[in-house]
């Protein structure tokens, strides 16, 4: 779609699907948990920069050592879908990020973005990789997270899931020391090569590891990827939410 911060997508006149089908039966369940709702930079991905919606969902399986949203794991509001729409619409903002947690933990999820895709917002939804993200209508950007093992959750990750990415989305190695560089390393060589270098992101863990010394890796060893930092931290390094 073509940006244009001043035009409303047209969401807001348009009537939200009710329906959710799972394993080819219709469910009654049109609400998902969430945990919070806001407008800020977005500080992740190859977005970064843009402004952008965020949408937080309750619920994470994965409990990394660096997480820094762990109030999402629990805290949260059930909102009907329309509740949802309603309440982005006042951004006027094109660009929608779909976050956690972890939002395919919620079987509704799926059905929320393709409401939103209807509407013509742009869509991305951040995912820690553990799950099918084949159920996310494919024109919503993935950006999926690939645990290394600093997180101490890399046993979880579903490798599958770089069969199922496509040519729009992303792959993202949160990286605390060698080990974890050399494992991401490693792992880029699977990708599918219908995924541009300029799509795969190497970030620092923020606070643990010099961003510098990762760089100089990366140059060292002539990889075609993206060096990527989390601006948000840096714009709203006085917040622990809403960022």
């Amino acid at each position: 779609m073509q940006w244009n911060h001043l035009a409303m997508p047209r969401l807001r006149q348009t009537k939200w699907v009710r329906q959710s089908i799972v394993n080819g039966k219709i469910t009654q369940k049109m609400s998902l948990l969430v945990n919070e709702i806001f407008y800020s930079i977005q500080g992740e991905s190859i977005y970064q920069g843009l402004p952008c919606i965020f949408i937080r969902l309750s619920g994470c399986n994965l409990r990394c050592s660096y997480c820094d949203t762990r109030y999402a794991y629990d805290e949260g509001t059930e909102m009907e879908i329309g509740e949802i729409l309603d309440r982005i619409a006042v951004y006027e903002c094109p660009l929608i990020e779909i976050t956690g947690g972890e939002p395919l933990m919620q079987q509704e999820t799926p059905l929320l973005i393709y409401n939103l895709l209807e509407g013509e917002y742009e869509v991305l939804m951040e995912t820690n990789g553990s799950f099918d993200i084949s159920r996310v209508d494919n024109r919503c950007v993935k950006i999926m997270d690939i645990k290394c093992p600093t997180s101490n959750e890399s046993d979880k990750n579903d490798m599958e899931n770089l069969k199922r990415l496509n040519i729009g989305d992303q792959i993202k190695f949160v990286i605390g020391n060698r080990i974890d560089y050399e494992f991401a390393k490693k792992t880029t060589e699977l990708k599918p090569p219908k995924l541009p270098p300029d799509h795969i992101l190497f970030s620092p863990v923020s606070g643990k590891m010099a961003p510098d010394k990762l760089a100089k890796w990366i140059l060292e060893d002539k990889l075609n990827i993206r060096f990527h930092l989390q601006i948000h931290k840096i714009i709203c390094h006085d917040k622990e939410r809403g960022v």
